[in-house]
Formats: structure tokens, C-alpha cells, sequence
């Protein structure tokens, strides 16, 4: 277990430096008046951050084969929509967060106008780098992976997830909307991460049903991590305002369960995501990891 977690944390470093990297060749300031745009597009997406999705894409992306180009292409989009998605989110018609990955949020350490263009603009590139034949040279490929993302970041994901949210602060909701709720804000993108490494390894619909149980028992087993961690974690080490849902009155998996119950089923779920993933020898370990990483993370 050791020896996986070194490798996991050493995955984890390769990845947020190569997006990073990738961010900064992306998002380069024009010398133009769209000056300030790109800082704040770089304000949000370079430095901080778990960069879990792209993990996940690389890892699922790895047991097909997929070239690590083509795989990187993918998870650049799709962290593109979840940086976007954070940037929305800290405004104060949503959270009305100061503190996002440490430091102050785009609206603060620009303004409002420019975030809300910020959260756009990456939420179009996203779609412009998977579009792109740079990112698999099959269209056919390209058009799912389009799809994919597209479904997955609106009303029949995120963005219905985060309005679900929404009305959460003046409804009281049951533990099965609660878990659709969480299943469509936070479960979407990232179940997105691990489709799209198989997209791009040419395994047809059917032959991802295992991948696809993965996926949907790591997110939902992420976000009662993250209902602990808001709970009793840490706000220096998270980077973030903790004790936000509950100063909303939110209905959460914690007041629902209570935290023992919450942790049991945290860790059911993890033990059921790894069990999906059987038929995989040696190459899926790096998911395993993963799926093991969503309860052990203090942030």
C-alpha cells in the first residue's frame, strides 16, 4: 500500500505540473486590451488544484494504449470545464467564495465581469481543443468526445447539479436527492475523466459498463469525502472556506448519516468502484489508487 501511494503521489505531481504546462502554452497573454481575460483564465487554471479528472483520463486512457497526446488533449478540456465551473461557482450570485486552491478567487483578484468572460472562455476552449483533429484523428472519436463533455457539463450534469444545489438553501432535501444531486454536480465530470480515456481507446459502448460503475462509485464516494472535509477539515491545508453547506442549512451526506455513517459508506463505495475494475490486471493499479486517494486526501 506504501509503494502504491508513493506512485500515486508521484503520478499526482507529474500531472499537475504537465497541466500546468499545458495551461501556460494555452492561455499565453496577448498583447492586446484581452490582456486581463487571459490573466484571470490563468489566474484560476495554472497552480493548485488535485487535477484528479485528468488523472483519471490518463489512467483510464493507459489501459487502452491511447497515446499520451491524445490523452493529455482530453484531460486539458475537461479540466478546462472544471475550472470554468469553479470560477461560476465562487461568484456571489452562487457561493460568493473570496478563497479558492489558496488564493483569492477570480472575481476577487480581478472583478465580476471578467470572471463570469473567464468561466466562458474556457468553458469554448474546452470544446475548441477536443474538436480539434490534434486530439484523435478518427472524427467519430472526436464527435463523442464532444458529446460526452457536452453532457456531462449541462442540465444533465453540472450545471443541473449545481441548480439542484441551489435550491437546496431553501429546500429540504431526502438522502436519494441529495445523492442525485451530488451524482450530477460532482459525479458527471469526473465519470466524463474515465469515459474519455476509453473514447479515445476505441472500446465501444458496451465494453465500458465496468468503467462506467468505477466511475459513478468514486464520485459519489468523492463528494462524501468532501462533506467530511467540509465538516471537519482543515481551511489552510483545503485552500477554501470550510463549514459552508452547513452555514447554509444544506442538506449534506454528513447530516443525513451522521460522519461514521457517511465514512462507511465512503468506503463501501470505494470498495465497490475497485471491484468493478477485476477484469483489469496490473495496468488499472493507478485507478485503484485513485478510487483508495478520494478518502485519504485532506483536501
Amino acid at each position: 500500500m506504501a509503494e502504491a501511494s508513493m506512485a500515486l503521489k508521484a503520478a499526482l505531481a507529474d500531472v499537475s505540473a504537465e497541466i500546468d504546462q499545458r495551461f501556460d502554452q494555452l492561455l499565453a497573454v496577448p498583447g492586446d486590451p484581452r490582456a486581463d481575460l487571459y490573466r484571470a483564465m490563468r489566474h484560476a487554471a495554472i497552480g493548485g488544484g488535485k487535477r484528479l479528472r485528468p488523472l483519471l483520463v490518463f489512467a483510464t486512457a493507459q489501459l487502452f494504449g491511447v497515446d499520451r497526446e491524445c490523452a493529455a488533449r482530453a484531460a486539458i478540456a475537461i479540466e478546462c470545464i472544471h475550472v470554468y465551473s469553479l470560477i461560476h461557482d465562487d461568484l456571489p450570485a452562487m457561493d460568493d467564495d473570496d478563497l479558492r486552491r489558496g488564493k483569492p478567487t477570480v472575481h476577487k483578484a480581478f472583478d465580476e465581469a471578467t470572471a463570469i468572460l473567464a468561466g466562458d472562455c474556457l468553458h469554448a476552449l474546452a470544446f475548441e481543443v477536443l474538436a480539434d483533429p490534434a486530439t484523435h484523428a478518427d472524427p467519430f472519436v472526436r464527435a463523442e468526445l464532444v458529446f460526452d463533455l457536452a453532457r456531462a457539463a449541462g442540465p444533465s450534469g453540472m450545471a443541473g447539479g449545481q441548480m439542484m444545489d441551489i435550491e437546496a438553501e431553501k429546500s429540504s432535501f431526502d438522502l436519494p436527492t441529495i445523492t442525485r444531486l451530488q451524482a450530477l454536480k460532482t459525479g458527471a465530470l469526473i465519470a466524463s475523466s474515465v469515459e474519455a480515456g476509453a473514447i479515445l481507446g476505441k472500446v465501444p459502448p458496451e465494453g465500458r459498463t465496468g468503467l462506467r460503475g468505477y466511475a459513478r462509485d468514486v464520485g459519489l464516494a468523492f463528494q462524501i469525502a468532501d462533506d467530511l472535509l467540509d465538516h471537519e477539515g482543515d481551511e489552510v491545508k483545503m485552500g477554501k472556506r470550510v463549514g459552508k453547506d452547513e452555514a447554509q442549512g444544506k442538506e449534506t451526506f454528513i447530516t443525513l448519516l451522521g460522519v461514521e455513517r457517511a465514512r462507511e459508506q465512503a468506503r463501501m463505495l470505494v470498495d465497490q468502484a475497485i471491484a468493478h475494475l477485476n477484469p483489469y490486471g496490473a495496468e488499472a493499479d493507478l485507478l485503484r489508487d485513485i478510487a483508495r486517494f478520494t478518502l485519504e486526501r485532506d483536501r
